[in-house]
């Protein structure tokens, strides 16, 4: 009787028991559970790791910590000792921690795929052989396989990126006395925030550049939303006649290189020799500092994006005109619904759906619109008030100008970070309250 009792506890322990083993190495819960080749693959690819890699990951972890030691050594000019790159050291560290992560990832599959399989011979059901598993992994997991390349890529090229900036906020990164490899970089903690807020000076620029920003984005998403949306209205009237023509015109801004445009307005709006003052001049009126003075630069950025922009939102527009049931419009017709009516009951509604998530993303777009205002002005005119910035200049011109004319890193990270902070929480917020975005049409 008591051997059966502790045959019958051995079986029903085998999940446990294989889950320790392969905890304690990888492999050794499939190899107890009678898989044996894929025990031996994966003790294989411990032994590998611990070979290959344990090394590099406690040597890159470490100067993920310290940012490096050694500093530089010169003398009479020359370098004696190169000394450790800090931020090259951030950057293997970042990359080998990904490592890391991955494999106890997989670590953590192999203890769960024990456990798994220790419960089906608990329960006396058939295990199956490594073909027949990995045929079934072929076929049920097929998806994830053709995802995961794009998965490494985007971990590679979107993510690591941004918390690789997010890092480099909290380091004293900058010019000219924390550039390696002369000068080691340390941890700083909150410290750039700290200088963005309570400084006056980094605190002015900040708000500044952020409240036209916020403008920036507002302004020039619904100027172009608005006027497509006029201009496809405007065409869709029965008395327009020739529509064709007008939208092929009207769709030229878009279909000519957006950069080409910008260069052609901003010499257009030259104060000396550009034509639009020579105009003006021709009429009898003075002259426009367009790029000169700061609201009339703005002015300038706004009206420069409006010719950009909406033709794209026309075609948009007329898309969704034509899905408009006539019925809708002749039964109001019939009601006595004047013109003005029939659009701000049928017409706005049912095409404002359809764009607001779109209107979403291009505020987002917008917010980061660094090429436009860069060819445009070059965030220009100056502000003597700011640091780096000019009255034109949004917070991603900033942050370019702050890292690639000034090497203020670590605090045009900080910068960075809050941009990123603000645009998924708008993004995040918005789309979740969009109708189109819940099927709620």
């Amino acid at each position: 009787m008591e051997n059966k009792l502790q045959i019958s506890s051995t079986h029903n322990s085998h999940s446990k028991i294989a889950a320790v083993l392969s905890a304690l190495f990888m492999g050794l819960g499939q190899i107890y559970n009678k898989q044996y080749i894929k025990g031996i693959l994966l003790s294989l690819s411990k032994v590998l790791v611990l070979v290959f890699f344990s090394r590099p990951i406690i040597d890159g972890l470490y100067g993920l910590i310290t940012l490096g030691e050694t500093p530089q050594v010169r003398q009479r000019g020359r370098i004696i000792e190169q000394g450790d790159h800090s931020i090259l050291l951030m950057a293997e560290g970042l990359l080998l921690l990904f490592l890391l992560i991955a494999i106890l990832f997989v670590y953590y599959f192999n203890i769960r795929d024990a456990y798994q399989i220790g419960k089906l011979r608990e329960q006396g059901k058939a295990i199956q052989p490594f073909k027949a598993t990995m045929k079934n992994v072929w076929e049920n997991g097929f998806a994830y396989i053709l995802i995961t390349p794009t998965a490494l890529f985007m971990v590679l090229l979107t993510v690591f990126p941004l918390i690789f900036t997010a890092l480099i906020a909290f380091t004293n990164y900058s010019s000219p006395n924390y550039l390696p490899p002369a000068n080691l970089v340390d941890w700083v903690g909150l410290q750039q925030f700290v200088r963005l807020f309570t400084m006056e000076s980094w605190r002015g620029t900040f708000i500044g550049v952020f409240s036209w920003t916020i403008i920036w984005a507002t302004l020039s998403t619904v100027m172009v939303v608005f006027f497509g949306l006029f201009v496809a209205v405007v065409l869709s009237q029965k008395v327009v006649k020739f529509t064709k023509f007008w939208r092929n015109l009207f769709i030229l801004p878009w279909a000519v290189p957006g950069f080409v445009t910008i260069l052609i307005f901003r010499s257009m709006y030259n104060g000396q020799y550009g034509i639009i003052n020579d105009m003006l001049r021709a009429v009898g009126l003075n002259g426009i500092p367009w790029l000169s003075d700061p609201l009339w630069a703005k002015v300038a950025v706004l009206l420069t994006n409006l010719w950009l922009g909406f033709p794209f939102w026309m075609a948009l527009f007329t898309a969704i005109l034509t899905t408009i049931s006539k019925e809708l419009y002749e039964a109001a017709q019939v009601d006595g619904a004047t013109i003005v009516q029939q659009f701000r009951k049928i017409t706005f509604p049912i095409v404002m759906v359809a764009a607001v998530p779109l209107m979403v993303f291009t505020f987002a777009f917008n917010f980061n619109q660094l090429t436009f205002i860069y060819l445009m002005t070059e965030g220009g005119p100056t502000n003597s008030n700011y640091n780096f910035a000019g009255h034109t200049d949004i917070l991603l011109s900033w942050i370019f100008k702050m890292t690639l004319d000034n090497g203020q890193y670590a605090i045009a990270s900080a910068v960075a970070l809050l941009v990123f902070l603000i645009i998924a929480c708008f993004a995040y917020f918005n789309l979740k309250n969009t109708k189109s975005m819940k099927g709620d049409f």
